[in-house]
């Protein structure tokens, strides 16, 4: 598989939406505010930020359901990468996507970089764009930073939720600059397990998986209909 996490060493790609994040509003590309730089967690973290600018703009556009979020995901299952680590349409996608240019013009690199990069991210963000999400769901192609976004948003916390973005962190540092991988809750199996839907999995696919919460950093939680 591609390596789950991005870095600065790994195709100066690492700092994907720091600074700003692009909310849809009427066709516009919006910019939210900077990303917080302080890992946000306990019950203070899981209650919403109600004056954020992604929750004002999010307010006036559709929403989508969980149930869609994750129907979309799932048949994606089997899909899997090549032997360089790329050739998935997540990573095409994101590859022509106006993201990979920012990060580009701002983090330096080529787009074409992207092409065998870790996909876990993109293929969260994929799944967003595809059931018309983005702006709740969130699109980016490095872990930290896509856990940051959904944090400095309000919309962060520890508790497993259908359609949540769950975060993994395989040491257990609980540290959200030490996010390794990301996925796709399912559910929670109330065992102290999480079912899950991620891209670039150990076998280099799309796979449903069963992870025990002691690997979770922490679950990003889009603003759904449900």
């Amino acid at each position: 598989m591609a390596k789950n996490r991005l870095t600065p060493k790994k195709h100066n790609l690492a700092r994907v939406l720091v600074g700003a994040s692009i909310v849809l509003a009427g066709g516009a590309a919006t910019a939210v505010p900077a990303l917080a730089d302080s890992h946000v967690s306990g019950p203070q973290a899981e209650s919403v930020t109600e004056n954020t600018a992604a929750k004002v703009q999010a307010q006036s556009l559709p929403k989508v359901s969980a149930e869609r979020v994750l129907d979309i995901a799932a048949k994606q299952i089997g899909i899997s990468e090549n032997a360089a680590g790329g050739g998935t349409k997540f990573q095409d996608w994101y590859v022509s996507s106006e993201r990979a240019k920012e990060t580009v013009a701002r983090d330096g690199g080529r787009v074409q970089d992207y092409a065998n990069a870790p996909w876990c991210a993109m293929f969260v963000s994929w799944v967003g764009e595809q059931a018309g999400a983005r702006h709740t769901v969130g699109w980016d192609a490095y872990t930290v930073s896509y856990a940051k976004w959904f944090a400095d948003n309000g919309r962060w916390g520890q508790t497993p939720k259908p359609g949540a973005v769950v975060f993994f962190d395989w040491g257990g540092s609980n540290d959200i600059d030490a996010i390794d991988h990301v996925g796709l809750v399912k559910k929670d199996n109330g065992d102290g397990t999480i079912t899950t839907i991620e891209g670039n999995t150990g076998n280099g696919k799309v796979e449903e998986r069963v992870r025990p919460v002691s690997q979770v950093d922490g679950y990003g939680y889009p603003s759904y209909t449900d």
